[in-house]
């Protein structure tokens, strides 16, 4: 067995968050799951759930992830791989359920709030779609001697997730149904960034130049966007710092006579 492959039950992980989602929404238990998780979570300020939000926005752990490209490659590839397919996972699901959010469905003032009410399409919560599927692929696509450092990557995604209702944007079953999709876009991230070949990791080559080029779009994006609340701008001018630097560095390796060594 290969030393990065994926074992077999680990593909029927994502059903239990999934079946949960479903014991919840039919057992009636949607709002009064919500409204508890909800009003427990004021006990920390709003910045901590708007910057746990902030890491599953795609943009923004994009930004935080960006030296990947010159420490492991192969890490970033697949967390690009599995973010692409969590953004077409989480547009299909939600345009097929379009199901209300909880501002679309309670009454304003009976739940706490951050930012603008969202209304619609509340299945599944694509910040918590996209934490798990990067947790997933970097967890995933390592070699199995180095997975239990990257544990804590899952528990990260599940304060993104926990975060998502403790703004007010979701359901826990939104969450819980981002869980699990997530972690199998994942999956299918690390796969995929097994095939593409180790000498196309070098930074001189095409791929990671595009990569680079996606980090330009990134500063373009944290400097004229709101990544979904103003207490993440400190987040955003410092992912364009970070974005930045490390470009710098790339560029410097441009023209680095050595062919680079990546992971």
């Amino acid at each position: 067995m290969s030393k990065t492959a994926i074992p077999k039950l680990a593909w029927f992980v994502p059903l239990a968050p999934i079946a949960l989602a479903a014991a919840i929404y039919f057992g009636e238990f949607q709002s009064s799951s919500f409204l508890f998780i909800n009003r427990l979570t004021q006990l920390l300020p709003d910045t901590v759930w708007a910057w746990l939000t902030f890491l599953g926005n795609g943009w923004g752990i994009f930004a935080l992830a960006f030296p990947l490209l010159l420490l492991a490659p192969r890490l970033l590839t697949a967390g690009l791989f599995a973010g692409a397919l969590s953004a077409i996972a989480s547009t299909i699901l939600k345009n097929g359920f379009d199901l209300p959010r909880p501002a679309g469905l309670l009454e304003n003032g009976s739940f706490y709030r951050i930012g603008e009410p969202l209304l619609h399409k509340a299945l599944p919560s694509g910040h918590t779609l996209t934490a798990f599927a990067i947790a997933s692929a970097l967890y995933f696509v390592s070699s199995r001697a180095k997975r239990s450092h990257l544990l804590p990557l899952f528990l990260v995604a599940a304060l993104v997730g926990l975060s998502r209702s403790a703004v007010g944007a979701h359901w826990l079953t939104d969450v819980l149904a981002g869980a699990g999709v997530g972690i199998w876009c994942g999956m299918l991230g690390a796969l995929l960034a097994q095939y593409v070949p180790e000498n196309q990791l070098s930074l001189k080559n095409l791929w990671p130049r595009l990569i680079a080029l996606g980090g330009v779009v990134a500063i373009y994006a944290h400097y004229t966007q709101i990544m979904d609340l103003e207490l993440n701008l400190p987040l955003q001018y410092a992912s364009i710092a970070i974005v930045a630097i490390t470009f710098i560095f790339f560029v410097k390796a441009q023209f680095n006579n050595s062919p680079g060594n990546p992971e």
